[in-house]
């Protein structure tokens, strides 16, 4: 006889990997906002470069700073995901953080697949 036991649903995460996946999501928004006010106060004068390369060389702390943005929307979704499916975390917030990260790889991935 297999028995189920119900999991009463948290919002906050218990294990260790859920809460990165939180705190990774809650930092992507704080470090897109640090590099979005590069552009208006270091580099204002400065063009965009046509690569990420060219744009490192140009406005470095700008596209590193969006670039660490980036990895911890996709680290809370790695996180979030391990989280999820490896430890049985069921809280809120380690969905809601896996699939803002999830939503945020499309993205990048519509970027680099139909660049405009």
């Amino acid at each position: 006889v297999i028995r189920m036991t119900k999991q009463p649903w948290r919002v906050t995460p218990k294990t260790t990997l859920g809460k990165w996946s939180v705190y990774l999501i809650l930092a992507m928004p704080v470090i897109f906002i640090i590099g979005t006010s590069f552009t208006n106060s270091l580099y204002k004068s400065i063009p965009a470069g046509d690569t990420i390369l060219k744009d490192i060389a140009a406005r470095p702390a700008l596209a590193l700073t969006m670039l660490a943005g980036m990895v911890a929307g996709i680290s809370a979704f790695i996180a979030g995901l391990l989280a999820i499916l490896r430890q049985k975390d069921n809280a809120l917030l380690v969905y809601v953080s896996t699939v803002i990260g999830g939503l945020l790889i499309l993205f990048l991935t519509g970027e680099i697949m139909f660049p405009h």
